[in-house]
């Protein structure tokens, strides 16, 4: 097994804060600084401090194994791009200033990509010739910019941002098709294991262009836009996916039931709804997925020989998450007065050891042999062996969110236990013998 993290938060870089900064509007912008995850460098940019950065590794880990489980493959292409593709594709002068032009020495002109769409048709254009080598959908996790009128609410709506960006290559619509519904499932699939419930909705595909396009949306009281839906939605499971077979039936499963957004709403089929399937709630965007057709390949010459033997430009998709505003979204959906409440999926420590006496050596020893048999064992765990009163320490692990805290103090060490608590959970805390925590804990 491999040994997971295991950090004392004496020596452990977590700068929290005892009061809400001022700042702060939503409750991830304010929980995400009093945690000590991120700090603004300037407006809507922020840099990730370690806590912080552990958690948006944890969802980059999550998204990158369902997008290579749905058969993408990842490549890295660079943050600056050069303008001249967007000219060719036209779309330079229409993106609006949203995106933040520049000038190399050379008098070259070139842009911070806020989207990488130009860049990955040139990729394929000079690399890919025939049908034969299609489909072909390629990947990455890259830092975007896009200069918003008024960055807000944290991380959910910054300039700079960590996005997963794919772009699908097909030889015909039919194939286009496929892929699209494999980045739908793979989408819901990614949600689900981030302890989401996104809902998927038909939305407009924007600058990007296109003509099929759906939003996934987390239902959340700060989210930014109107959700309408049907409530079985919120009771269906994505399940495994079988991404060699059709997945249309498992799509219109799916998109059978109603949900629209904003000004998408049909009153009509809303208020067809029995009364107890009408959902209206908040949606924070958490992914788009959008099918263009031959929209950048044509204007870029991304053309393939096809089974005729003539060329034929290639049709595509781009599918994005924000994987940076996922870590928002996240906190937004699960959390409460005392602070975060992580899915064991994305939290940056699975146990937080609390150490109610450090100065006890027997304290100090049983406390820190736990720590290591858990982390041992595969269980992030981070100790607060800090010479802090016990509500200090219970209120920082609250704040954190660490699902499961184990409590050792003198009392119970007589005993040879440890005090077992879960974080958001109902159930009383309950002890256990420091020699199986650890044990209990992995299984």
């Amino acid at each position: 097994m491999t040994r997971a993290p295991l950090e004392r938060l004496s020596r452990y870089f977590l700068p929290m804060l005892k009061e809400d900064p001022a700042e702060a509007r939503t409750a991830s912008h304010r929980l995400m600084l009093r945690a000590g995850m991120i700090r603004q460098s300037s407006a809507g940019i922020y840099s990730w401090l370690p806590f912080g950065h552990a958690a948006l590794r944890n969802v980059e880990a999550i998204v990158r194994s369902e997008m290579n489980a749905a058969g993408c493959q990842e490549i890295l292409m660079p943050a600056i791009q050069p303008a001249e593709l967007w000219r060719e594709s036209g779309r330079y002068d229409d993106y609006g200033r949203e995106m933040l032009r520049m000038t190399d020495r050379h008098g070259r002109e070139m842009l911070f990509g806020p989207t990488h769409e130009e860049v990955v048709t040139d990729i394929f254009r000079h690399a890919v010739r025939s049908y034969r080598d299609l489909p072909k959908n390629l990947y990455q996790i890259q830092w975007k910019f896009r200069d918003e009128v008024r960055p807000r609410f944290g991380v959910m709506r910054g300039r700079e941002f960590l996005m997963k960006d794919n772009y699908s290559f097909d030889i015909d619509r039919a194939g286009a098709r496929r892929s699209y519904n494999r980045m739908f499932i793979a989408y819901l699939r990614v949600f689900a294991r981030l302890g989401l419930k996104a809902v998927p909705v038909r939305a407009d595909a924007g600058p990007i262009g296109g003509d099929m396009s759906h939003e996934f949306s987390v239902l959340a009281v700060t989210g930014e836009s109107a959700i309408h839906c049907d409530s079985r939605l919120l009771d269906l499971e994505v399940g495994e996916a079988d991404y060699d077979s059709d997945l249309q039936p498992a799509v219109d499963r799916w998109t059978a039931l109603y949900a629209a957004a904003g000004e998408r709403r049909d009153e009509d089929a809303f208020e067809a709804l029995p009364p107890g399937r009408r959902t209206e709630a908040r949606g924070i965007e958490v992914g788009h997925i959008f099918y263009f057709g031959t929209k950048y390949s044509a204007a870029l010459g991304a053309q393939v020989a096809g089974p005729d033997g003539r060329p034929a430009a290639v049709e595509m998709g781009s599918y994005g998450i924000g994987v940076s505003r996922l870590v928002g979204a996240i906190i937004e959906a699960s959390h409460d007065e005392a602070g975060i409440v992580w899915p064991e999926s994305v939290a940056p420590f699975r146990a937080c050891v609390i150490d109610l006496k450090p100065s006890d050596p027997a304290c100090a020893e049983a406390s820190g042999r736990l720590a290591d048999r858990l982390a041992a064992a595969g269980v992030s765990v981070l100790l607060d062996d800090r010479n802090e009163r016990a509500g200090v320490k219970f209120a920082a692990a609250d704040l954190i969110g660490a699902p499961w805290q184990l409590v050792v103090g003198p009392r119970g060490l007589k005993a040879g236990e440890a005090e077992l608590r879960r974080r958001g959970g109902s159930e009383p805390p309950r002890s256990l013998p420091l020699d199986t925590a650890a044990a209990f804990l992995a299984g």
